[in-house]
């Protein structure tokens, strides 16, 4: 029978005990026990009081006891030991005392005992105890596996522990059970009994028993072991303070830390503070939960009111965050009083964690998972500078359409969370592109991201920072990271100095030939500028031929709508059909412009060795073969897959190119795919040095001398001068005759003795019949013989000896790619403004630099080396002059003191009469650099100074008689450049404009940072500020150069890394990684000897511009097709053409002074030419033009004393020019 008292209540009587009945109705008993003495439920069952008196205090005792009495013990050893060793301390100090006072009895007490003898037991006393200290400091401090597993255990254990107390706390604070059938009073037990072991060890491993005593968790085992065991001893459970079990929860951190699952000092911190803050809340609540169901012992346990454990963690919480609701509170005095307590810590302890806690949540890395790689497609990771600008130019480039479909996932890392725009950027490219907050130095954060499965790595600097070698450093510790955590990664990464790329070739796992590549914005921003140098225009055309474009089209006839059509081509590569094989490159070059609508501009070479390098316009001694790799400037890649497609049995006879796709004839049905072991050309006769090894053709005897091509922008193609004018010397005859026949030409007159074997008749043609018939008439053209009329900067006397120097003289670099000359002192170079006046320059490069001592160095040598490139012949080198602070230039000098032909003239650029002390007006270019652009926050003044000097050169007025009168005073008078006769006025390009007396007429490249500021370089253009840099006039002029062009190599080098190496080969003179690794070692060029392998090197082509308004090519300059002047410079002088540089208002039907010119890529074949175009070409060495310069120079000067003859060879009389247009309409009007 169970008896409870009604002041207590029925508020969960025990699940435990089968006979529950009414707690006001007990009719059957005979016990007669008052209200106030029945306190706990009983039962027959239980042996348990019968008068249900609480026994609370026997529970709270136990631990007291246990807790008191080893805190006495502790401090009675304590005494013991230190008044022991005052005592030992004492006879030891009256001893020696003794031995002071009679040494003598001392020594009769028996002999001296030796200091080094201990006592054997206690010796082996201290060495047990200590073994088994150390021991159990193995085990509790998780330095073993062992260890760790019994730490882990304890804390779940304790974890345990506390869920039995939920589950019990539903039952009375006091009630009777039975050990041996409560499970969970078992249970229970044996985590005790554990718990009771593992607090030997730690007793015995501590050093401080005293402090170990007072320690949290000692106190919870003595407030929760010894309770359980007086349970068992008295059958009556007592849920008191079992609650302290919560406290261990704030050991969470340090067991998810044994486990290597917390790293970071952010989840480190997180965990503590919500440990701390839970483990202290449900404590509290154990305690009400304990007091106020109890009541207070001074009111005999009467004020207790029914709560469960869940409403006391309910009234805890907004007790702590001061909203006290009122619905649920403390009765006893014990609870208000705790609560007056736990409002002081526990509001501070909400008020400084829940914020901190939520910070450190909402802080928690958004982007901090990990990369899951999808099934059949790749992913790059791309890193470095990861702002707005720099991922979408990115992503605009990779993901435009033109290319084939990029089934490419891109994953950007970087250790700082996007801004809002970028992420909405990201978001808006979600399908293939994701972002993660890291850093590739970290090997964690590229464990996330995949980096061993990675097809590449993209490394993106930020170009317009203030430390260009600091950038670089920090890209190249990425670069060392990445490659040390997977050495086979392909890495593509920006570079902004070049001399930083030689720390690159440090790096053991850094392969070029695997597919490693440094872009150098430094050098390829050089190397645009110098070929615009060389060919104004060149570096607005390469830059938007490797940007993607998408195709604006414009119906009104403007210039923008011929540049448009231009700048959607980009360079594009593919395989060569096998219908090609065994055919010339020219062949091929023109097969492929007038069947398939593509410009091929160069192919893949592999020699027998198995290296390979790419040719461009190569010449009819390449062979095609299985597998050859072309590259082609096309406006989509669909276009060029046409090239791998071609079949010659099945699309000759088709007009449309659009209609050559895949056939289904046997060639194309073997599916002969190209594999990188048989993409390879022959060269015909393995010719690798012309001048050593057989020619590849037979010897053609011509009853006339070879005559050199133009190869330069000074000279002119010229009709057949008279026998008397163009004979050159016996000696010069035979020295052209002993070339290869490659570089020799007969004139059409002879062509019907020519065996079949000619260069031209060598393949038939590929041509449909209605081909052969529109461009058989280019070869037996009569002007097709034609003679050069070169320009020379500085006619020196003696300067004709330069070429045919002794071998032994060095004269190119060591690898034969470069001018060079023994290094020179600055002070010899340096000119002052009257010597600089009085040395008529002229046909010159002036290079206009702002900076000071403290300016990075923007690596003038970049610019110099494509300037002086050996396929130039030494006359042909134009003097370069250096305007600007000479501490500057100073620093620079140590890298430019090895090229010829190079001054400075200190001073500003700002100052006119220092331009005009260099007779700016008559040179070639003018380029404008500084190296002070990036120390400049303001992004609308880091180009004032380029703008500045632009502005100022365009505003100054020549007097153009005074500059001719000094040249022909001087005799620096150039070839072809007889202003005396009215008619002579030559085309810019190959021959330099007669008067230039406006600064605004002379040829100006400037740099810019901010694509924005191009609008304020011409005044008379309609550009909007908002206008994308490719769009402006001054680019499309090829009058502006800016940096941010060169983030499409990016992703043009991943898709093809050969298009980087096409493109530094075009603009950088020959730069190649033999070269970059030379100047890693000596941070110079090293004069070398001139062998046959070296002088090799020479023969390379280069990039010229073109006339129309005289020479073979005049009678297609006025109203002639393109196409017909494409076939025919290739198949006459192998020159591979490939744009054209127009003026502005050609097409305006009305006359304008406006000199500005626009480029023009890849035009059409049906593309209408004008005689004031300039067309760009790429053209062969010459070899003639460095042995004929003297008789060249000769006849040049002799044209001097007639001016009315010279007008007739240098220029086309107005007449004959406009009846030759109006022939030329009127046949055209005849074919339509």
């Amino acid at each position: 029978m169970l008896v409870v008292a009604e002041g207590n209540g029925s508020y969960g009587s025990s699940s435990r005990m089968s006979n529950n009945i009414n707690l006001n109705k007990n009719p059957d008993s005979s016990i007669s026990i008052s209200k106030m003495d029945l306190i706990i439920p009983f039962s027959p069952d239980v042996p348990c009081d019968n008068n249900g008196q609480r026994m609370w205090w026997a529970f709270l005792a136990s631990s007291m006891v246990t807790f008191f009495g080893g805190l006495f013990i502790i401090l009675l050893w304590r005494t013991l030991k230190y008044l022991w060793t005052v005592c030992c301390h004492c006879n030891i100090k009256h001893k020696e005392a003794q031995k002071v006072n009679n040494p003598m009895n001392s020594q009769a007490d028996g002999p001296p005992k030796n200091p080094n003898d201990k006592d054997d037991a206690p010796a082996s006393e201290v060495g047990w105890m200590t073994s088994v200290k150390d021991w159990a400091g193995v085990m509790i401090s998780a330095q073993t596996l062992t260890g760790r597993v019994l730490v882990v255990l304890v804390f779940a254990l304790s974890i345990g522990a506390l869920g039995i107390y939920f589950i019990d706390s539903s039952d009375p604070i006091e009630s009777c059970q039975n050990f041996y059938k409560d499970f969970t009073l078992q249970i229970d037990m044996a985590f005790n009994v554990f718990f009771l072991l593992y607090f030997g060890l730690r007793f015995i491993a501590a050093n401080d028993k005293l402090w170990f005593w007072l320690e949290v968790n000692s106190v919870v085992d003595f407030f929760t072991v010894p309770p359980v065991f007086v349970s068992v001893y008295l059958n009556r459970s007592w849920l008191g303070l079992r609650f302290l079990r919560a406290l261990r929860l704030i050991q969470f951190s340090e067991i998810l830390q044994f486990l290597n699952i917390l790293k970071t000092s952010n989840s480190i911190k997180l965990v503590n503070l919500c440990s701390i803050f839970i483990s202290t809340w449900l404590t509290a609540a154990g305690f009400i939960h304990l007091v106020e169901n109890s009541g207070d012992p001074w009111e005999n346990f009467q004020n207790s009111q029914p709560l469960s454990y869940w409403e006391c963690v309910y009234l805890l919480m907004v007790t702590m965050s001061t909203v006290g609701y009122g619905d649920v509170y403390a009765r006893t005095t014990l609870g208000r009083l705790f609560m007056v307590f736990f409002i002081l810590g526990g509001l501070a302890m909400f008020a400084s964690y829940v914020p901190e806690i939520i910070e450190l949540i909402g802080n928690r890395k958004k982007y901090g998972g990990s990369y899951s790689a999808v099934n059949g497609r790749k992913h790059i990771v791309v890193c470095g500078h990861i702002t707005l600008e720099s991922v979408s130019n990115f992503l605009k480039d990779f993901l435009h359409k033109d290319r084939d479909d990029v089934n490419v996932e891109i994953v950007f890392l970087h250790n700082i969370s996007p801004n809002l725009e970028l992420e909405a950027l990201f978001k808006r490219h979600f399908t293939q592109v994701e972002f993660y907050q890291g850093s590739v130095l970290n090997p964690h954060d590229l464990a996330r991201v995949k980096i061993e499965s990675a097809d590449a790595c993209l490394i993106l600097a930020n170009k317009y920072c203030a430390d260009p070698d600091a950038e670089d450093a920090s890209n190249i510790m990425r670069v060392i990271s990445i490659k040390n955590y997977h050495p086979k990664i392909r890495i593509i990464t920006q570079m902004l100095q070049y001399h930083n790329k030689a720390h690159l070739l440090n790096i053991p796992s850094w392969n070029w030939k695997e597919g490693d590549d440094a872009i150098c914005l430094a050098e390829l921003k050089a190397g645009f500028i110098a070929q615009s140098c060389l060919a104004q225009g060149l570096s607005t055309m390469l830059a938007n031929l490797f940007s993607m474009r998408s195709y604006i089209k414009i119906e009104e006839d403007t210039w923008q709508k011929y540049y448009l059509e231009g700048v959607a081509n980009e360079m594009y590569t593919e395989y060569l059909s096998s219908a090609f094989v065994g055919l010339s490159f020219p062949t091929v070059c023109e097969l492929c412009y007038v069947k398939l609508k593509l410009l091929l501009i160069a192919v893949e070479y592999k020699s027998e060795q198995r290296e390979s390098s790419i040719l461009i316009n190569p010449g009819n001694h390449v062979k095609m073969q299985e597998g050859t790799l072309g590259f082609f400037i096309a406006s989509d890649a669909k276009e060029v897959k046409r090239a791998f497609f071609y079949c010659k049995a099945c699309h000759d006879d088709i007009t449309d190119p659009k209609r050559i796709k895949k056939c289904g004839c046997k060639r194309i049905k073997e599916k002969v795919i190209p594999t990188f072991q048989n993409r390879s050309i022959k060269l015909a006769n393995s010719m690798a040095v012309p001048n050593t090894l057989p020619s590849v053709l037979p010897v053609i005897e011509c009853s006339t001398t070879a005559i050199p091509l133009v190869n330069n922008r000074k000279g002119s193609l010229l009709p057949p001068a008279p026998p008397s004018q163009s004979r050159l010397s016996l000696a010069v005859l035979n020295r052209a005759r002993s070339l290869p026949g490659k570089y020799r030409y007969c004139p059409s007159t002879l062509s019907s003795t020519l065996t079949p074997t000619h260069f031209e008749d060598e393949h038939p043609s590929t041509l449909s019949p209605k081909k052969k018939q529109r461009n058989g008439g280019m070869r037996n053209s009569p002007n097709c013989s034609p003679k050069m009329m070169r320009h020379d900067p500085l006619l020196i006397p003696g300067n004709e000896q330069i070429e045919n120097m002794d071998a032994n003289v060095k004269r190119y670099d060591s690898t034969g790619m470069f001018h060079w000359c023994p290094s020179k002192d600055i002070e010899k170079v340096i000119l002052t403004r009257s010597e600089a006046s009085m040395t008529v320059l002229s046909g010159h490069v002036v290079v206009c630099i702002f900076g000071d001592v403290t300016s990075a160095l923007v690596g003038l040598r970049n610019l110099v080396m494509p300037l002086r490139a050996s396929n130039f012949h030494y006359h042909e080198l134009k003097p370069i002059v250096f305007v600007g602070s000479l501490d500057y230039l100073r620093r620079e000098w140590e890298t430019l003191h090895n090229f010829p032909k190079v001054s400075i003239l200190p001073g500003t650029p700002l100052s006119r009469a220092d331009l005009r002390a260099v007779n700016i007006n008559l040179c070639d270019m003018c380029v404008i650099l500084s190296a002070n652009q990036n120390n400049i926050d303001d992004a609308s003044l880091q180009d004032k100074e380029c703008i500045l000097a632009t502005l100022n050169i365009k505003s100054m007025q020549f007097d153009d008689s005074i500059g001719v009168l000094q040249a022909n005073s001087q005799g620096f008078t150039p070839p072809g450049m007889d202003r005396s006769s009215p008619d002579n006025s030559p085309v810019h390009g190959l021959v330099r404009q007669a008067s230039i007396t406006t600064g605004s007429n002379i040829p100006i490249i400037t740099e810019l940072v901010n694509d924005s500021n191009v609008q304020f370089l011409d005044q008379d253009d309609d550009d909007d500020p908002d206008t994308e840099l490719y769009l402006t006039q001054p680019f499309a002029c090829g009058t502006a150069f800016a940096i941010s062009v060169l983030d499409s190599l990016m992703s043009a080098t991943y898709f093809n890394d050969n298009i980087l190496t096409l493109i530094r080969t075009l603009v950088t003179g020959g730069a190649t990684p033999e070269l970059e690794g030379l100047l890693a070692e000596e941070n110079a060029l090293r004069g070398g000897y001139s062998t046959p392998q070296t002088l090799a090197n020479r023969d390379r082509c280069r990039v010229a511009q073109l006339a129309l308004y005289d020479g073979p090519f005049a009678d297609l300059g006025d109203g002639g097709c393109y196409g017909d002047l494409f076939c025919k410079a290739l198949k006459t002088y192998n020159m591979l053409c490939f744009g054209i540089y127009r003026l502005r208002d050609a097409h305006l039907s009305s006359s304008s002074q406006c000199t500005k010119r626009y480029v023009i890529t890849n035009p059409p074949y049906e593309f209408e030419l004008v005689p004031t175009d300039l067309i760009f070409c790429l053209m062969q060495f010459d070899h003639n033009a460095g042995q004929s310069r003297a008789s060249l120079s000769h006849s040049s000067h002799s044209s001097h004393s007639s001016s009315k003859k010279s007008s007739s060879v240098h220029s086309i009389p107005a007449t004959n020019r406009q009846n030759r247009s109006s022939k030329a309409r009127e046949a055209r009007d005849k074919q339509k």
